[in-house]
């Protein structure tokens, strides 16, 4: 019985909660939506310059280090399928 009313508890908390989540979407939005825009702060679209480098090079390992990856899977799998093409080969001698 416990596990029944820990069950149902848990489907009443899940339910309520989802039933809710509109309103707290609308408790937690600053503006209200009749409201106008106020001007948005100005905010630089382009990271600093010397950021960009930086980020191109993080960019340039990650994609090498999944290449790297994709070759090595490539590969193994190749490797997987010359060994299993030859094992039917040596149980029929």
């Amino acid at each position: 019985m416990n596990s029944r009313l820990t069950k149902l508890a848990l489907a009443t908390l899940i339910s309520a909660s989802i039933g809710l989540s509109p309103f707290t979407v609308m408790a937690a939005d600053p503006v209200p939506a009749s409201a106008p825009a106020a001007a948005p702060v100005a905010v630089p679209t382009t990271p600093a310059p010397a950021a960009q480098p930086e980020k191109a090079t993080k960019k340039s390992k990650k994609q090498a280090k999944k290449d790297k990856k994709a070759e090595k899977k490539a590969k193994k799998k190749a490797k997987k399928k010359a060994k299993a093409a030859q094992e039917p080969a040596a149980t029929q001698q």
